[in-house]
């Protein structure tokens, strides 16, 4: 069983070390696009290498699965493997991660379903914020882009789904200035576009699911601060970091988070301190090369399982 123990090897030390060398990098707040990037490929490296050992330990413990694992391979890689010594340890191993993959799949079907619950409840509050006027069909509403809700608290949020929709309230359109609105709204496209609810699911299905996983914890904390630094960003760009900060401020200065609050809170003043203040940005012959370097790391697990059918072909 020497390739699956060096795959499972391998998969504990990215989950162990990448954390912490991730963590000690300065970079990751300049360049949040890029820390994405990385972070992806780095749990998508961990899961690839949980992966191939399930394949291959289960086609030395089941000639079924070796037939399809193995199908177009020659006989002399299927040799080359020696799947036949790998002893009575092989189901068991194939077994635990079959079922850890099982338990992935459930973890984020559940959180897909919990954001969809939430999506209700959260549309239903908006219809009843937001009641229909005379005349107005139910199924008119489905498709506007843009909700305003009568509020005294300033807010602004992307409501995701099949029909996304930007909320707004009333005290945050009295608040914000005309290019600080049109920051927050970019902001709030910016995470649209990207998808990072996407993200934040699968952060949080594995992280929930492994909570013993320093790599999926850290995975998760990270993602929730990052995809708001590259909205920060997204926003900047268009309308400048300073308009982007204003308009921070003003939506958050009532909430307290200027002072002792919640650690989620307590993001916003680093964001505007980012803001307001910001690290030059990496020159892009380092920023290609990382990308290039982050989209390698799923590849060595790939690399690692096909060791010895390279050897034989070679």
């Amino acid at each position: 069983m020497m390739v699956p123990l060096a795959l499972l090897a391998l998969g504990a030390l990215v989950a162990a070390v990448a954390p912490r060398l991730l963590a000690r990098s300065d970079w990751l707040d300049r360049e949040p696009v890029l820390a994405l990037w990385l972070w992806q490929c780095v749990v998508v490296a961990v899961l690839m290498c949980c992966g191939l050992a399930m394949a291959l330990s289960a086609a030395a413990a089941s000639e079924a699965v070796r037939g399809n694992v193995f199908a177009p391979a020659p006989q002399g890689v299927v040799e080359a493997y020696a799947l036949t010594a790998y002893g009575p340890w092989a189901a068991p191993v194939a077994v635990v991660l079959a079922l850890g993959a099982v338990w992935t799949a459930v973890m984020l079907t559940r959180e897909i379903r919990a954001a969809r619950t939430r999506r209700r409840r959260r549309r239903a509050e908006l219809l009843v914020r937001s009641p229909l006027l005379p005349g107005e069909e139910p199924g008119e509403r489905s498709g506007d882009r843009l909700v305003v809700l009568e509020g005294d608290k300033p807010g602004a949020w992307w409501l995701p789904g099949p029909t996304p929709q930007m909320v707004i309230t009333t005290a945050a359109l009295r608040r914000l200035g005309g290019r600080q609105l049109d920051a927050v709204l970019a902001h709030e496209q910016g995470h649209a576009r990207a998808r990072h609810d996407w993200l934040l699911h699968c952060s949080a299905a594995l992280a929930t699911g492994f909570p013993q996983v320093p790599v999926f914890a850290a995975f998760r904390d990270q993602v929730h601060r990052l995809v708001e630094l590259a909205a920060d960003d997204a926003a900047s760009r268009r309308f400048g970091r300073l308009t982007t900060a204003l308009a921070l401020v003003e939506l958050n200065e009532d909430r307290g988070v200027f002072g002792p609050c919640p650690a989620q809170l307590a993001q916003v003043p680093q964001r505007v301190d980012r803001l307001l203040a910001p690290a030059s940005r990496l020159s892009p012959a380092r920023r290609w090369r990382l990308t290039a370097a982050a989209a390698l790391v799923p590849v060595v697990p790939v690399l690692v399982a096909f060791v010895p059918a390279l050897r034989v072909l070679g």
